[in-house]
């Protein structure tokens, strides 16, 4: 019998797998299926939101590592495993698969996954072995070695722990439970404080609320840590920075906290690539709805293709940033090949958003949709690829773990403030590169109704919704190319769009831009000098009107007002004296 309940999370591609499996676990009183995924993006978000209830609702991951026709699959299988144990360490995971390939096992162990067990075990024996992994043991089947169980754990065995480890455990689980809960109010405190334009009163608010869970989360860490307990890394500088104002005296504070100062955590590349991606999956998770002034070509999407569509690309970036490393890409051939990863991202983005064989209907001709909106991808690359701000310097900072320079500052590489940078180049790098996937779509297959059908959200379904959107998308390129283009460069910023818990919001950052402001022509010139006119003419301008506005305040109420005031004087008194002589007259 076991100590404690079995709560599962089933990870599998195929229904009726789960289905069984989940029909014969029923005969066990103590087993609970709490919830089922088939796709990666499906994972990460039960995760989510089952973390943001109840970090005890499961207790175990039972994972199929892709599937043996795919090796693309596999590869996502691995880079989900690295996901889930990167986001949820303490989270056991153990590999349900038909899988037998030593060289994918190996790389899940060296993940960090608990354990592996083939399709097939009988329902007994895998019962005992997710007890097992559960409860902190590991079970890989088939490798040999003096740390891994080679046997199913006999379901006779007792599984309850001594008094002393039972103790140790409830210490553990109350401080992973407690960790978990202020992880979550945490993570939602600081993404609030990240949208851009908030009252200052609310961001002082949100900011007091952030230090409270900071201290609070170190408090737990110190009180209830056992001699097994992980101490969770502290990588943020306002972690580092609540040991000043936590309300104890500096001597019963660790020598180690009062003495070292915060240095950022020193990330290899690919764990740092692993932090900011998995933070990018969770605001994946937020609304997608557009909530700025300004129309974007993903907004006619349905909200799960939109999804799927940023996802995809998320994933293609990755693989292009492994490309990278395998080609051992030098950091100053970035500037130069910038535009060909660009213009490389986009296609296979594409490619497997529409498919690669894809065919719509025209008429009676049935035309493939890459080859349609391939057309004329010089448009497409100088008018949205090309100007993804700070791309170079986003690749630079994942491939060689190099410095951002951010609004004038230096950011050291994996401290909390170049990671928050590095994240908003990254989901606007997304969010420019979906809008690139739907423009050509939009130009040449917007009004068919297999594509709409497929794709478009139910708002822009008759032909006139779809061509006053299109219509709006070519007004605003219009005016960033000819106004609040050159005034961006000129005022030196980025206009960037990031996730925020509302939707899709827009912010900007300071970042030189003195060579494109040197190389505009024609009209966007003739705006940025007219802001620079409107400059200089302003404060003497501004003096001029505050002269002439004092002066005609002063005639208005020192000459025109005392005057009028002097005239009703006059005639109110001229009204008594008349009142008083008709008195007199009466008496009289």
């Amino acid at each position: 019998m076991s100590d404690r309940p079995l709560k599962l999370l089933l990870v599998d591609q195929d229904p009726i797998f789960r289905l069984g499996l989940r029909v014969a676990l029923e005969e066990f009183s103590y087993v609970q299926v709490v919830s089922e995924a088939q796709t990666n993006t499906a994972v990460l978000q039960i995760l989510t939101e089952l973390a943001q209830q109840d970090p005890k609702s499961i207790n175990l991951v039972v994972l199929e590592l892709g599937n043996n026709r795919s090796i693309n699959s596999q590869q996502l299988g691995l880079q989900l495993c690295r996901q889930i144990k990167f986001q949820y360490q303490n989270l056991p995971v153990l590999l349900l698969s038909s899988l037998q390939d030593q060289g994918l096992l190996l790389a899940a162990k060296a993940i960090g996954i608990d354990g592996y067990c083939p399709k097939g075990t009988p329902v007994t024996d895998l019962v005992a072995i997710m007890q097992a992994v559960a409860d902190g043991d590991t079970y890989w089947y088939g490798f040999h070695d003096t740390k891994t169980e080679q046997s199913p754990p006999s379901s006779d065995r007792p599984l309850s722990p001594s008094p002393h480890r039972f103790l140790t455990r409830l210490l553990e689980n109350w401080r992973l439970s407690g960790n978990a809960q202020i992880n979550a109010n945490l993570a939602a405190v600081t993404t609030k404080l990240q949208i851009p334009g908030q009252p200052i009163l609310e961001r002082a608010v949100l900011a007091g609320q952030q230090r409270e869970l900071l201290a609070a989360r170190w408090l737990i860490n110190h009180l209830l840590t056992t001699s097994t307990s992980q101490p969770e890394p502290i990588n943020d500088q306002i972690e580092s920075q609540i040991f000043e104002q936590l309300p104890l005296p500096v001597e019963n504070l660790p020598s180690d906290r009062s003495i070292i100062p915060y240095t950022p955590s020193l990330l290899s590349p690919r764990a740092l690539q692993a932090t900011l991606f998995t933070s990018c999956i969770n605001k994946l998770q937020f609304p997608l709805q557009n909530i700025t002034d300004e129309s974007l070509e993903i907004d006619i999407l349905r909200s799960d293709k939109k999804r799927e569509l940023l996802y995809l690309i998320l994933q293609k970036v990755a693989d292009t940033l492994d490309e990278l490393r395998s080609s051992q890409i030098e950091i100053h051939q970035l500037p130069e090949i910038k535009n060909a990863i660009l213009y490389e991202l986009w296609k296979e983005a594409a490619t497997d958003f529409f498919g690669k064989f894809s065919r719509v209907k025209i008429g009676n001709n049935q035309l493939e949709i890459l080859n349609v909106i391939s057309r004329n991808p010089g448009v497409l690359q100088t008018g949205i690829l090309n100007k993804i701000p700070l791309f170079s310097d986003l690749f630079s900072y994942l491939l060689f773990q190099t410095d951002l320079t951010i609004n004038n500052t230096n950011l050291s590489a994996g401290s909390f403030e170049a990671n928050q940078n590095a994240e908003i180049l990254l989901e606007n790098l997304l969010i420019q590169v979906g809008n690139a996937v739907i423009q050509p779509l939009l130009n040449y297959l917007g009004d068919i109704e297999d594509i709409k059908l497929n794709f478009y959200n139910s708002k822009f379904i008759s032909t006139r919704d779809i061509e006053s959107f299109r219509n709006s998308l070519s007004w605003k390129y219009r005016v960033i190319n000819l106004v609040t283009g050159p005034k961006a460069i000129f005022e030196s910023r980025y206009e960037l769009f990031v996730f925020s818990p509302r939707g899709i919001a827009k912010t900007s950052i300071y970042a030189p831009r003195r060579r494109e402001l040197e190389e505009l022509s024609g009209i966007p010139l003739v705006v940025t000098l007219g802001l620079e006119l409107s400059d200089a003419i302003a404060p003497p301008l501004k003096s001029l009107l505050s002269f002439l506005g004092s002066g005609v305040v002063f005639v208005l109420t020192k000459i025109i007002g005392r005057g009028l005031g002097l005239i009703v004087r006059g005639i109110l008194q001229g009204i008594g004296s008349v009142s008083i002589s008709e008195g007199k007259n009466k008496k009289l």
